[in-house]
C-alpha cells in the first residue's frame, strides 16, 4: 500500500471575491501572511499594510491593465469597498493633518 497524499489540488490563483460587482469586474488573489514580504498602503482605509499581514491584491479583470494596476487591501476593506467611499488619494511621504 501507498503512504497516503494529503495535498490538494491548486487549480489557478486562489480568489476572494472576485468577478462583477458594483465597480466593475476584477480579479482577486489572496496573498497569505507568510508571502507578504513588502508594505503596501490600502486603498481604501489608506493605512498601511505591514509585512507578515495577509490581505487581498485585485485588480482590473479587462486584461487591458498591468501590474501597475494592481492595488493591494486589507480583507475588510476590500469587503467593504461598495459601502463606503474610497479615502483620497495621497502619497507615501504626505504628512497626516
Amino acid at each position: 500500500m501507498s503512504p497516503r497524499k494529503n495535498r490538494r489540488a491548486v487549480s489557478g490563483p486562489s480568489r476572494t471575491g472576485g468577478g462583477a460587482g458594483p465597480d466593475g469586474e476584477w480579479n482577486v488573489r489572496t496573498i497569505a501572511g507568510a508571502n507578504a514580504t513588502k508594505p503596501y498602503r490600502c486603498p481604501g482605509c489608506d493605512q498601511e499594510i505591514p509585512p507578515g499581514v495577509g490581505h487581498v491584491v485585485a485588480w482590473p479583470a479587462d486584461g487591458l491593465g498591468g501590474a501597475d494596476d494592481r492595488r493591494h487591501w486589507h480583507r475588510p476593506c476590500w469587503q467593504a469597498r461598495d459601502r463606503r467611499a474610497p479615502r483620497p488619494f495621497r502619497s507615501r511621504g504626505a504628512p497626516r493633518y
